[in-house]
């Protein structure tokens, strides 16, 4: 029985080893196709890691769907749907992008609370991207102090689903 169960054990780790490193390589894929301008076959190779929670997955599809073209059509409110997943799961690049989403009412209402909820987040997991760090600013820039409190808050409250 000992003997099987170590079998049994071995075999789940290999297979769970194996479909890890296929999703990498899909995942790969999935990004070598969106730089190429494939945004067609990056959705095709991207959208199952999406669906089975992958943030660098959700994150990129979630470019396609901002951006649109090369295959694919404009979506602002499914570009938002992908960003937030990705944001909950604590992806930078994500919460910044929703951040700017939010700045402008891109497939959301448009939330300077939510904008720089969102920033704050990203600034706080990867304080080098500019980006985040610019518009933080720019949009805290055009809030009362109150409205920066509530933000801070909501950010202070977050957790990473």
């Amino acid at each position: 029985m000992k003997r099987n169960t170590r079998t049994i054990l071995a075999g789940g780790l290999l297979a769970v080893g194996t479909f890890a490193s296929a999703a990498a390589g899909q995942l790969q894929d999935g990004e070598a196709a969106y730089f190429q301008h494939d945004y067609a076959n990056a959705t095709r190779l991207l959208r199952p890691l999406a669906d089975s929670g992958n943030a660098p997955a959700q994150n990129r599809l979630a470019s396609i769907y901002f951006w649109g073209g090369h295959g694919v059509q404009q979506d602002a409110a499914q570009a938002a749907l992908w960003y937030r997943k990705a944001a909950d799961q604590g992806n930078a690049l994500a919460q910044a992008h929703l951040g700017l989403m939010f700045e402008h009412g891109y497939g959301v209402p448009r939330n300077a609370v939510m904008a720089r909820m969102w920033l704050n987040l990203a600034v706080s997991r990867a304080p080098s991207l500019s980006m985040a760090v610019k518009l933080r600013n720019e949009v805290g820039a055009k809030m009362t102090p109150a409205q920066i409190a509530e933000a801070k808050r909501l950010a202070d409250e977050w957790e990473p689903k």
